[in-house]
C-alpha cells in the first residue's frame, strides 16, 4: 500500500520544525536567501504570515509524518493568481524513491489545493535555473516557462525561471 501525502494548515506547534527545515543547508541552497534565519526572525515571519489573508502556510505530511512546507502568496486578486513554493525536510526520507513519491504526490496535492481551496486560476512559481530536478518536476505537471530574470543572492547573481500553470 502506498503512503499517503497530504497538505494541512500549519499550526504553532510546527514552527520549530519549520525553522529547522528552513535553515538546513540543502534547503538554503535553493532559497532566494541563503542566510541562516534566527529564532527571532522566524518568529516575526511566522506571525506576519499567519496574520496575512493573502498567504497560506501548509505542512506536507507523508505517511502521517510532517516532512515539508507548501506556501502560497496571492499576487493578483482580480486574476486569482497565486505564487507557490515548497521545501522538504532533507532528512525526512531515507529512501530516494519514497522521497520522489512524496514529492510527486505533493505536487498534485498543491495544484489541487490551489484550484479547490484558493479558487486559483493561474498558479505561478519561481525556481533557480540550476535547480533542474525541481524544474523538471514542475514541467512534468504542466507548468510552462513564463520568463527569466537575474536575481542577486549574496556575492552571486543567479538566473531564476518563472513558471505558471493555468488552472481554469
Amino acid at each position: 500500500m502506498k503512503a499517503a501525502t497530504v497538505l494541512r494548515p500549519a499550526i504553532d506547534e510546527d514552527a520549530d520544525h519549520i525553522l529547522a527545515w528552513r535553515n538546513h543547508p540543502e534547503v538554503r541552497r535553493v532559497m532566494f536567501s541563503d542566510q541562516v534565519i534566527s529564532a527571532s526572525e522566524h518568529a516575526a515571519w511566522w506571525a506576519r504570515q499567519r496574520a496575512n489573508p493573502d498567504y497560506r502556510l501548509l505542512v506536507i505530511e507523508h505517511a502521517g509524518e510532517p516532512c515539508g512546507v507548501v506556501t502560497y502568496a496571492r499576487i493578483a486578486e482580480r486574476e486569482a493568481c497565486w505564487l507557490w513554493g515548497f521545501y522538504f525536510n532533507p532528512e525526512a526520507f531515507a529512501d530516494g524513491s519514497e522521497r520522489l513519491r512524496a514529492w510527486a504526490n505533493m505536487e498534485q496535492a498543491a495544484i489541487d489545493y490551489a484550484h479547490g481551496e484558493l479558487a486559483c486560476r493561474t498558479l505561478c512559481g519561481e525556481v533557480f535555473a540550476f535547480n533542474t530536478a525541481v524544474l523538471a518536476m514542475h514541467l512534468r505537471y504542466r507548468f510552462k516557462e513564463a520568463g527569466r530574470y537575474l536575481r542577486p543572492r549574496g556575492e552571486e547573481t543567479l538566473e531564476v525561471i518563472q513558471l505558471e500553470r493555468s488552472l481554469g
